[in-house]
Order: structure tokens, then sequence, then C-alpha cells
């Protein structure tokens, strides 16, 4: 099933989402729909929130469907360490047609559960370390426009509120 992604402007985005503690047939029909999901959206990252679901889930791809080994899924998922500096254009499926450069970590260990619930470390570089670093942000209630100057968050929040008047949003 495809769920449609969530807006900006939705609470489910700014609050920080529930731990997985249900390890089930249930939560893998979630994750294959949530791979879904974000393969119909042409992402490489999604959050459980970003489908309306508060929980702290997350499926990723920088594949984009072409390894089928690629495909990581974090349930509860922690960063534990960061090394490097790397500034680069970057969107959200919630916040469509934006784009701006943000500072990340350039590698990246996340410590998290799959979707059996069993504990594994994984350390991720470039595309794979900052998509860890945002949909772990997802999970803590935060978008990438926090890591951007005040003006420019303010512009986008201000260019969303004529969409969303207009109907467009």
């Amino acid at each position: 099933m495809i769920y449609p992604i969530v807006k900006f402007g939705n609470p489910v985005l700014e609050k920080p989402a529930e731990p997985v503690t249900v390890f089930d047939a249930e939560l893998k029909k979630l994750v294959e729909d949530m791979f879904e999901s974000m393969y119909a959206a042409r992402g490489v990252g999604l959050a459980a929130p970003q489908i309306g679901i508060s929980k702290r889930l997350a499926v990723i791809d920088i594949t984009s469907k072409e390894d089928p080994t690629a495909r990581v899924v974090l349930a509860n998922p922690e960063i534990i360490h960061t090394e490097g500096r790397l500034r680069q254009n970057e969107g959200c499926l919630s916040i469509p047609e934006f784009r701006e450069p943000v500072t990340r970590a350039r590698k990246v260990t996340i410590r998290a559960q799959d979707v059996h619930g069993k504990w594994f470390e994984k350390t991720g570089e470039e595309l794979l370390a900052r998509a860890f670093l945002h949909e772990t942000d997802h999970l803590n209630g935060k978008l990438y426009i926090s890591h951007i100057s005040a003006l420019k968050r303010d512009l986008i929040k201000r260019k969303i509120r004529k969409l969303v008047k207009a109907g467009e949003w």
C-alpha cells in the first residue's frame, strides 16, 4: 500500500516519535509499505512520521531500488558516532520542491534494530550518512530546515503559507 506523504505543517512531523516495541507481521507489512511509498515518491529515505505514523521507524535505500541489498530498516535508531563535515543540497519528501545546502557529518555510525528487533550497527558515508541523520531527525521531530539559517527557513515557511492559502499545499 502506498501511503500519502505528510507535508510540512502537520504536527506529527514536529514531535518526537514513539519507540517501536512490537516486532511482528504488522511491522513487516508497514516496512514494506514504507519502501513502496518511498519509491513511489522517488525518495531515498522515509520516516514513519512522514506517513502520519508516530513510530521511531525509518527506511533507506540510496540506490533507488537498484540494489536490493542496500535497503536499510531502522527501528529505534541512535547516532553513536559522527566524523567530518560535508555541505550538500538537501531536500525532503515532506517539503517538496524546496532544497537547501545543509552541512552534516560525512561519516555516521548508527545503532538500530532491524525488522525482527535485532540490534545492529552500521556506518555510512556521504549520502548514506546524510540519510541516517535526516531520518533520525524526523524521528526526533526535526526537519532539515532546522539546520539552515533563520532567514532562509522563514523564507521557505512564507512560501509554504502562500501555497497553503492558494490550496496548492
